[in-house]
């Protein structure tokens, strides 16, 4: 089948070079004739000229002074007879009526109209046109821009009273690029100017291939860099690329390859050609291809024709997660806005031609009606009427006509169709332009004053002897500015000014597409590109809502250089880790340099980038776990302080020095907190007050604990006959004094540390080859040992005078609690030191902050768990008597 299928294809595509051949030959010929009439009668009339093959068009006409032809694809297909090799070529019959294509034509006639009712443009002369079907055939295009240029009078006299339809002086069209090629490297010998509104090849802008043609849309060159701009904003580097199998398409190919490798901004993960005969074979492979390939984002340039199969094979073979990126060709295809296909094609980004506004075209579309006395049955509003309306004029020779016989008074208004939509004018606008930009350089010719022109001797041209190459000379130097407010003008490659349109395919809820601008990209007074999306308007076809990551492989790591792969793009190279301590900080780049201290060798691929670090992070479950425990900590402690507080006057509070207790709970909630100071990324305060912080926060509650276990004592021993003299020394103001002496030597452990030698912040590598390891550096390792030594010695003397105080009566039984508490404490901190040693990273800062949670909760149940018990639950016990263990209470 596909073999059968792919010569079919060939056969027809022979056909129709065959066709075009033939044509080209006969119109050369007829040519030739025609200028060796014109040489002979030069010498002897009568002087005439006969054509020697007529081509049928099919077409609308009007008369004028001057008259301007149009190339437009009102129909899309056509059919092309059958014949032998002996036979002389019959003309195709065109097939499937374009409603929008036959809107271009009449927005020419528009023009033309209005430019005919404009005192200020072309006073005293009328326009004319003969707007001609190329029924989407490169024959039928070629032939009637020939016809076109040539005329079609069997026979018609030079110079001497011209009757019949005079040739054209310029043409507007065509669309398709390898159409306007073919009839530009023909009429381009001789200088007949050819505006076109939709050929976009960048081949046209060859001025020694053709030197008369023109556009008023942007070239394919600068839709390519405008596309590049576009993955140059979204990061795209890894894109797949789809073209037509036509001049426009290929051309396409290799200037985006081109521009591509020039920019260095990505690469082609594949380069896929469209074919034209739709080998259902062929789109499969093709759409596999893009289904199995990396690359995320698709661009196509390519004609309606080309997505509907290309589509109908996306849908069957269900590939989504593509991002597409229309061309100007099918950007606004309605064809593809279905229900079926918009699942897939849902937030397409696209390059538009620029939309315009034309005022008074709706009121002229309004007005075209068939003329009934016409007797060409190949009159495109005939055949406008009849597709629209589907009815028949009689007689009905045209094969698509069915249904009732027509009348021509029809109320166009009542039927729904595109025809009157005029709310998106692009092709419409580009047409627009290119009449005027005719309309102004002839203008300006027929301005020119005698002896001052500029053609040879300083003459000018006349309206009776005018030439298309004259027209070219104007044409060139024209600029105008449209309603709309843009400016049109042509450099030296023929090319208008640029600008296109970036749209986004929304498909809304109730099934409709809205096709709505996002951007524009437009080349500046300095010939670069510019381009501006808002990006919040942009909506994508993704779970995220955001625009996908397109690349060969990963970016490479840092601390690498580029190694190429053979005979892939250079996009898909190896990273070769630098040695330790090195990097490369530029993409593709050969060589490796010193790497900062953020960056090391990883699995990817084109630039440097930052290390995976690790530290005990705020964001982690361990973290948060943490912290969490540590808020809570603090926020008990709080709420036991306002217990206390509230009930500062009760025996239970007061006993033992309240005071030491409120100054007890504000240390257990500063050491709650100075655990958060081991959590988050290391920075160098962080560093210097961590272990600062948590060594005068532990020392202040170890050396309370401690005040409040020789006040314990000494209140013993003062109970005893003779041992009142022991309390003098065990004040208020001495047990304040000795906290404040005994936290003050840890505060001058820590100056002197800090001073000497400081904490700081060190990024370890030496865990792993991948990562940063965020910790903090103890600096003095014998400082942190005094520190933690003089927590110990504190600890150890705290817990020794609360053991020796354990069997006290119960009315002194705080030692209990205080020989608990103080278990728990040491027991955590012995546990400690091997956890520590051998936890590596932030594990280390783990075990750290778990220790100082661990034996600050241990003292805070310990010591205050038994008082809130008695001052919430039993506050019978909290009486003077229960308290001095002389009431009922006493257990």
């Amino acid at each position: 089948m596909k073999n059968r299928n792919g010569c079919e294809g060939r056969r027809e595509a022979m056909e129709a070079f065959l066709d075009t051949y033939i044509l080209l030959c006969v119109y050369l010929i007829s040519v030739c004739v025609s200028f060796s009439s014109l040489y002979f009668a030069s010498s002897s009339f009568p002087s005439s000229c006969k054509l020697r093959k007529k081509f049928n068009l099919n077409e609308v006409h009007k008369p004028g002074d001057v008259v301007l032809g149009g190339l437009f694809e009102v129909h899309y297909s056509s059919v092309f007879p059958e014949r032998t090799f002996t036979s002389e070529p019959q003309q195709p019959i065109c097939k499937g009526f374009d409603t929008l294509g036959f809107r271009h034509a009449m927005t020419m006639a528009f023009a033309i109209d209005e430019i005919n009712k404009n005192s200020n443009l072309l006073p005293n002369v009328t326009l004319g046109y003969s707007l001609a079907d190329n029924c989407g055939a490169l024959v039928v295009g070629f032939s009637s821009a020939l016809s076109l240029a040539s005329g079609r009078e069997e026979q018609f006299l030079l110079w001497k009273n011209c009757s019949g339809t005079p040739p054209v002086l310029g043409i507007v069209g065509d669309s398709p690029s390898t159409f306007s090629i073919a009839t530009s490297n023909v009429l381009g010998l001789y200088k007949m100017p050819i505006v076109s509104y939709f050929s976009t090849c960048s081949c046209l802008s060859d001025r020694q291939r053709f030197p008369s043609f023109f556009r008023t849309i942007p070239s394919d060159a600068f839709q390519v860099r405008a596309m590049i701009q576009i993955l140059k904003h979204f990061g795209w580097t890894w894109v797949g690329l789809l073209v037509s199998d036509d001049d426009y398409g290929l051309h396409v190919a290799r200037s985006f390859q081109s521009d591509l490798a020039q920019s260095g901004e990505g690469c082609l993960a594949y380069l896929q050609v469209l074919p034209w005969d739709s080998d259902r074979s062929e789109l499969r492979r093709i759409v596999h291809l893009i289904k199995t390939s990396t690359a995320r984002v698709v661009m196509v340039f390519a004609h309606e024709f080309h997505m509907i199969h290309l589509m109908e094979e996306v849908v069957m073979q269900n590939v989504t997660g593509r991002q597409w990126i229309a061309s100007e060709a099918w950007t606004s295809a309605a064809v593809l806005q279905t229900p079926r296909i918009m699942p897939y094609l849902s937030g397409t980004l696209g390059i538009a031609i620029r939309r315009g506004e034309i005022p008074g075209l709706r009121e002229f579309l309004l007005q075209i009606r068939p003329d009934q006395n016409d007797s060409n049955n190949y009159n495109l509003v005939r055949q406008f009427w009849e597709y629209t309306f589907q009815c028949r004029f009689d007689p009905a020779d045209w094969v698509e006509a069915e249904g009732p016989l027509c009348t021509g008074q029809e109320d166009i208004e009542n039927v729904e169709t595109e025809f009157l939509d005029l709310s998106n004018l692009r092709p419409e606008y580009n047409v627009y332009k290119a009449v005027y930009a005719l309309a102004y350089a002839l203008d300006n010719m027929l301005q020119c004053e005698p002896g001052r022109g500029p053609f040879s001797g300083h003459s000018c041209a006349t309206l009776e002897r005018m030439e298309p190459w004259q027209l070219v000379h104007y044409l060139q130097k024209v600029h105008f500015t449209t309603p709309f407010g843009d400016e049109v003008s042509f450099d030296e490659n023929g090319d208008a000014l640029p600008i296109y349109d970036i749209v986004n395919w929304l498909w809304l809820p109730d099934g409709r597409t809205k096709v709505h601008n996002v951007g524009e990209v437009k080349r500046s007074d300095s010939k670069v590109e510019e381009l501006t999306i808002d990006e919040d308007k942009i909506s994508w076809n993704f779970a995220f809502k955001e625009p996908p990551r397109s690349v060969c492989s990963e970016s490479c790591p840092p601390g690498t250089r580029m190694g190429r792969k053979k005979g892939e793009p250079v996009c898909c190279f190896d990273c070769i880790a630098c040695s330790e301590g090195k990097i490369s900080n530029k993409t593709d780049s050969m060589e490796c340099i010193s790497c900062p201290e953020d960056f090391w060798s990883g699995p990817h691929r084109d630039h440097c980038v930052p290390k995976k670090t690790e530290f005990l992070s705020y964001h982690e479950p361990l973290g948060i776990c943490l912290t969490a425990a540590s808020l809570l900590g603090t926020f008990i402690c709080a709420v036991v302080l306002g217990i206390f507080i509230h009930h500062r006057s009760t025996p239970i509070v007061r006993a033992n020095n309240s005071e030491l207790s409120f100054l007890l709970l504000v240390s257990l909630k500063l050491c709650f907190l100075c655990s958060l100071l081991f959590i988050g990324r290391p920075r160098l305060w962080t560093c210097q007050l961590r272990h600062a912080a948590f060594g005068i926060s532990f020392v202040l509650a170890v050396s309370c604990i401690l005040v409040k276990t020789m006040v314990v004592l000494a209140v013993f021993k003062a109970s005893k006959p003779g041992g009142g003299t022991s309390l003098k020394w065990f004040g208020a103001m001495q047990q304040r004094g000795t906290v404040l002496v005994l936290t003050s030597i840890q505060a001058i452990i820590c100056t002197a540390w800090l001073v000497s030698s400081s904490p700081a912040p060190h990024k370890n590598t030496q865990y792993y080859n991948d990562k940063i390891v965020y910790e903090c550096v103890v600096g003095s390792t014998i400082a942190f040992a005094v520190l933690l030594g003089y927590i110990a010695l504190l600890a150890i003397l705290s817990f020794l005078l609360a053991f020796l105080a354990r069997n006290l009566p119960d009315n002194f039984n705080e030692a209990k609690f205080i020989t608990f508490s103080m278990l728990i404490f040491c027991a955590v901190w012995v546990a400690f030191v091997p956890a520590y040693v051998n936890s590596p990273g932030k594990y280390a800062d783990a075990v750290e902050v778990f220790a100082i949670l661990a034996s600050s909760f241990g003292l805070l149940v310990a010591l205050f768990g038994p008082k809130c018990y008695i001052i919430l639950l039993k506050p019978e016990r909290n009486t003077k008597k229960a308290i001095m263990g002389r009431g009922p209470t006493n257990s």
